[in-house]
C-alpha cells in the first residue's frame, strides 16, 4: 500500500477548497461568483502544485488527499448537498464512511 505524506501548504488549500464548497451550498445567492472563482482558482493551484510532479498523480493520492483535509486539527469535512427534484437541500458533513 503506497503511504501519502502530504506538505502542509497542499493540505490547507485542499481544506480551503472544502470551506469555499461549503460557503457556496449554505449561500449559493451571496457571492456565488466570487466563490466559484475561487474553487476554480484553489483546483488549479491543487493540481499544479509541485507534490504530484515528484509523486506522481493518481486517484488513490487525491482520495487520501481528502482524507488528511478532513483529519487532524484543522480538519474540515464537505456538506452534503442533494437535488430534491425541486431545489437543493444542504444536509450536515459527510459521515466518515460515505468516501470523499
Amino acid at each position: 500500500m503506497t503511504s501519502f505524506r502530504f506538505p502542509g501548504d497542499l493540505i490547507a488549500l485542499r481544506r480551503r477548497q472544502i470551506r469555499i464548497y461549503n460557503e457556496l451550498a449554505l449561500r449559493p445567492d451571496v457571492g456565488a461568483a466570487e466563490l466559484r472563482r475561487e474553487l476554480i482558482r484553489l483546483s488549479c493551484l491543487i493540481s499544479a502544485h509541485p507534490y504530484w510532479a515528484e509523486h506522481g498523480w493518481s486517484v488513490a493520492g487525491r482520495v487520501e488527499l481528502v482524507r488528511a483535509a478532513r483529519s487532524g486539527p484543522g480538519g474540515v469535512r464537505e456538506l452534503v448537498v442533494h437535488w430534491s427534484g425541486e431545489e437543493f437541500v444542504v444536509l450536515g458533513p459527510r459521515a466518515p464512511e460515505d468516501g470523499p
